[in-house]
């Protein structure tokens, strides 16, 4: 396992996808982070060397993203603001049924699942 910005990722997986079990990084922003590298799409995480996995984070750190802890905090701010102020889409989230017109009268179950996270 390789640990990079507080986040486990096997060493077996190859860097393209490797790179997206950071939270807030996707596929296609780590096929760019990958692509400005100069790394190929076939190499694994086990063959980087550690001058290479340096580079690696320093290009996710300059690049700007929102990542990990930063962008939950940035979520979970913008839904108190949300019940804060008593929006519509914040006291859906409160009471724990979706948020954006789906139906309820079959299948609301899932939202209230999450209603205590």
């Amino acid at each position: 396992m390789a640990y990079f910005l507080n986040t486990n990722i096997p060493n077996k997986q190859k860097v393209k996808f490797a790179l997206s079990q950071i939270y807030g990084i996707g596929r296609i922003q780590s096929q760019i982070i990958c692509q400005n590298l100069g790394f190929s799409e076939n190499i694994h995480i086990f063959e980087l060397t550690e001058i290479q996995k340096i580079k690696l984070i320093r290009q996710i750190e300059n690049s700007k993203l929102v990542i990990n802890s930063d962008l939950k905090r940035i979520i979970k701010n913008c839904k108190g603001h949300l019940i804060e102020i008593r929006a519509y889409r914040g006291l859906r989230s409160k009471l724990g049924f979706p948020i954006r017109g789906q139906r309820t009268h079959t299948n609301g179950q899932t939202a209230k699942k999450f209603k205590n996270l």
